[in-house]
C-alpha cells in the first residue's frame, strides 16, 4: 500500500515538473521583451542580432527550442545564462543553500512560535489567554510576510539598529567555508563569531516569514488540541493525577499534531516561495533575490533553471510530508 501510494506520488511529481517545464517555457517566451536586444549596446547590427540569437538557440521556433533546453536539463544542462554568462546550475546552487537556510530557520521559528502559543492557547481554553493569542495570530496572518519585513526594518533596522538589514555577512569577514551553507557550517565549526554574524543578518527576513506560518500553525494545533482533550483517554490521564501541561504534552499533543504536520509541510513550499520578495527586500544573497534579477534582464536560461528548481524542491517537499503523513497514520499505514 505504502509502495504504490509512494509510485503514484513518484510519477505525479514526474508529470507536473514537464508541466511546470511547458508553462514556463512559453510564457517567458511570449512576453514582451528581448533579451538579445537587452544584451547589445545602441549600435548594434542587424547581423550581431542574429549572431547573438543564433548563440543561444533563439533563432528557432518555440517546439525546437523547448526539445533542445529539455534534453539538456536531462542531461544535467540547464543552459548558460544571458546577463551573467555563467553556467545557470552552477549560478542557482550557488544561491540556492541561502534560501533554503533562510526558508529552514523561518520553519523553525514558525513550529517553536506556533506550536507554543497553541499548547498555551489549549492549556487556557475559555480565558483572556486563549482570546488574546487568537487575536495576536489574527493580526500575523493578516499582514503579508513582506509588509511584517518593513515593520522589522524601520523598528530594528533604522529606530533602534540592532540587526543588519541588508545582504547575508558582513563583507569584512573572512569566510573559511568548504560549502554554500554557511550559517550551519558555523555550527559545526563551532565558529560561533561568524554564527552571530549571519543570524544578525538572516534573523529579520526570517521572522517575517516565520510570523505568518505560525498563526496558522498556532491556529490549527489548538483546534486540534481542543478536539483531542474531550476524548476518553484524556479523562484517564487526568483521573491518574497528571497535570494539564502534562496531559497536552504526554498524551494529546502526538496524536493533535498529525493534521498539522500536513499542512507544514504544504505551507513550507509557500514559505519558500515567500522568500523572492523577502531576499529582495533585505537584499539577501539567495535564490529568490536572483530571480528578481533575472526578470529584470529578461534572462531566459536562468528563469526556466530557478523556476524548475523551485518546482522541483516542492514537489519534492509534498512527496516527503505525504510519505510521513502515512508512515505516522495507522489507518494509512495498515491499510
Amino acid at each position: 500500500m505504502l509502495l504504490q501510494r509512494f509510485l503514484i506520488r513518484l510519477l505525479t511529481m514526474l508529470i507536473t515538473l514537464f508541466g511546470v517545464a511547458i508553462v514556463v517555457f512559453v510564457v517567458i517566451r511570449v512576453a514582451p521583451g528581448d533579451p538579445i536586444a537587452m544584451m547589445l549596446p545602441p549600435g548594434a547590427t542587424d547581423d550581431d542580432i542574429a549572431r547573438l540569437r543564433a548563440l543561444y538557440g533563439l533563432d528557432k521556433t518555440i517546439v525546437q527550442q523547448f526539445f533542445i533546453w529539455l534534453s539538456g536539463v536531462v542531461r544535467g544542462d540547464f543552459g548558460t545564462s544571458i546577463s551573467l554568462r555563467q553556467d545557470v546550475l552552477g549560478l542557482v546552487f550557488n544561491r540556492l543553500p541561502a534560501t533554503l537556510e533562510l526558508a529552514i530557520v523561518a520553519l523553525i521559528m514558525a513550529v517553536v512560535l506556533g506550536g507554543t502559543t497553541a499548547v498555551l492557547g489549549a492549556r487556557e481554553r475559555g480565558t483572556a489567554v486563549e482570546a488574546g493569542i487568537d487575536i495576536a495570530s489574527g493580526a500575523a496572518l493578516s499582514i503579508p510576510d513582506f509588509l511584517w519585513g518593513l515593520v522589522l526594518t524601520l523598528l530594528f533596522g533604522v529606530l533602534v539598529p540592532i540587526f543588519d538589514i541588508s545582504g547575508r555577512v558582513s563583507p569584512q569577514l573572512d569566510l573559511p567555508f568548504v560549502t554554500q551553507f554557511y550559517f550551519f557550517e558555523s555550527l559545526l565549526r563551532l565558529r560561533f563569531d561568524l554564527t552571530w554574524d549571519l543570524l544578525k543578518h538572516m534573523l529579520m527576513p526570517a521572522v517575517a516569514l516565520a510570523l505568518p506560518l505560525a498563526a496558522i500553525i498556532s491556529q490549527l494545533l489548538k483546534q486540534s488540541l481542543k478536539e483531542v482533550l474531550d476524548l476518553d483517554y484524556i479523562v484517564l490521564a487526568r483521573v491518574k493525577g497528571f497535570s494539564e501541561t502534562q496531559v497536552i504534552l504526554r498524551e494529546a499533543l502526538k496524536n493533535a499534531a498529525l493534521p498539522t504536520l500536513t499542512l507544514v509541510g504544504v505551507q513550507f513550499t509557500f514559505l519558500i516561495g515567500g522568500t523572492v520578495i523577502v531576499e529582495r527586500l533585505f537584499s539577501y544573497e539567495g535564490l529568490g533575490n536572483m530571480a528578481i534579477d533575472a526578470v529584470i534582464n529578461r534572462d531566459l536560461p536562468l528563469i526556466q533553471g530557478i523556476v524548475l528548481v523551485f518546482a522541483l524542491l516542492f514537489v519534492l517537499i509534498n512527496l516527503v510530508v505525504d510519505t510521513m503523513y502515512a508512515l505516522l497514520n495507522p489507518r494509512l499505514r495498515h491499510g
